[in-house]
C-alpha cells in the first residue's frame, strides 16, 4: 500500500471511530453499528445535494463520460445519504455519481443510508473527495479551514483526522493568505503548489502578484521563484532592522495579520495617540475591490 493511501486509510479509520474494534469488543455495539449503514435505492427526486460539498467545480466532459458509463453499467458504487424524514434525504458523498445519474436518465440510485451529524457529513464529504477526486489545492485549503472553523478543530486535530502530516495541513492553510488572483491561478493550475509555497514567503502582496505574473508569462521554475523570494526577504529584513523603533505593538500586528487573512490582501493598522488610528486595505483590481466589498456585504 502506498504512503498516500495509507494516510487516507488512517483518516477514514479516525472518522469512523474504530468500528472494527468496537464490533469485536462488544456484541451490542456491533448490532448498533450494523444498523448505522443500510443499502437501499432511493428516487432521485428525494435526494438533496450536500451543503458541505467540498468540490466547487465539476468537469462537464468527465460527467458526460460517467453518465455514459452509468447508462451501460449502472451505478456500481452507491452514493451515501442521510435521512431528513418525510421521505427526504441529503447527500453525504457521491455528488458526481448523483449528477451523472440524472444525466443518464435514471429515476433512482443505490445508496448507503447512514446516520450522520453535520460534522460527520463535512468530514466524510471531504475525505471521500480527497480520495476519489482531483481537488485543486485551494478547494482543499478552504475545506480544511471549514473543518477547523465549523467543527472546532485545531491543526493538530485536523492532521490526525485526515491522517496527514501537520506541516502538510499548515502549508495548505497558508495558501488562503495569498491574493485572490494567485489563488485563482492555483485553481486553474497556472502555478503549482511549489510556486505557491515560495510566494507565501514574500510578505508584500503586490510583490507576490508581480512575481506570480512573471511565472505565468515566462514560465519561471519553482527554483527561480524561491531565489526571487529569498532576495526579497533579505531586502525586507534589512528595512525592518532600520524601522524597528517604528514597529507597531504586538497586539496591533496580530489584528493586522487577522484582517489580512480574512480579506486575503494587505492590511495596515496604524495606531495614533488618544486611541485613534487608521486601517488601510489594499486592492489590486476592480474585481479585487468588489471581492473585498462582498466580504463586508457592501
Amino acid at each position: 500500500m502506498s504512503a498516500k493511501k495509507e494516510d487516507l486509510g488512517k483518516g477514514i479509520r479516525a472518522l469512523l471511530g474504530g468500528i472494527n474494534d468496537d464490533m469485536k469488543a462488544n456484541p451490542e455495539v456491533a448490532a448498533e453499528l450494523r444498523n448505522k449503514v443500510n443499502n437501499t435505492s432511493i428516487p432521485l427526486g428525494q435526494i438533496e445535494v450536500n451543503p458541505f460539498q467540498p468540490r466547487a467545480d465539476f468537469d462537464q466532459a468527465a460527467l458526460e463520460d460517467l453518465a455514459e458509463s452509468i447508462r451501460n453499467h449502472g451505478v456500481i458504487q452507491p452514493i451515501t445519504v442521510r435521512s431528513l424524514g418525510n421521505n427526504k434525504f441529503q447527500l453525504i458523498s457521491g455528488e458526481r455519481r448523483l449528477r451523472a445519474s440524472k444525466m443518464a436518465g435514471l429515476t433512482e440510485v443505490p445508496v448507503y443510508l447512514r446516520k450522520a451529524d453535520d460534522q460527520e457529513m463535512l468530514e466524510i464529504a471531504l475525505i471521500e473527495n480527497i480520495q476519489r477526486e482531483d481537488l485543486n489545492a485551494i478547494e482543499i485549503s478552504i475545506n480544511y479551514k471549514r473543518l477547523m472553523d465549523e467543527c472546532s478543530l485545531t491543526q493538530e486535530d485536523l492532521s490526525k483526522r485526515l491522517g496527514k502530516n501537520r506541516t502538510t495541513v499548515t502549508n495548505y492553510l497558508r495558501l488562503l493568505r495569498l491574493p485572490p488572483e494567485i489563488q485563482n491561478g492555483i485553481k486553474n493550475r497556472d502555478v503549482t503548489m511549489g510556486h505557491a509555497r515560495a510566494l507565501i514567503a514574500i510578505e508584500q502582496p503586490e510583490i507576490q502578484l508581480a512575481i506570480y505574473q512573471e511565472v505565468v508569462k515566462k514560465g519561471l521554475s519553482v527554483r527561480q521563484v524561491e531565489e526571487l523570494a529569498k532576495k526579497q526577504q533579505s531586502s525586507t529584513n534589512g528595512k525592518k532592522l532600520k524601522n524597528t523603533k517604528e514597529a507597531q505593538p504586538l497586539a496591533y500586528r496580530k489584528i493586522q495579520d487577522k484582517l489580512s487573512t480574512l480579506l486575503s490582501t494587505k492590511v495596515e493598522v496604524k495606531a495614533r495617540k488618544g486611541g485613534k488610528g487608521e486601517i488601510t486595505i489594499a486592492y489590486y483590481s476592480d474585481d479585487d475591490l468588489d471581492r473585498i466589498l462582498d466580504v463586508f456585504n457592501v
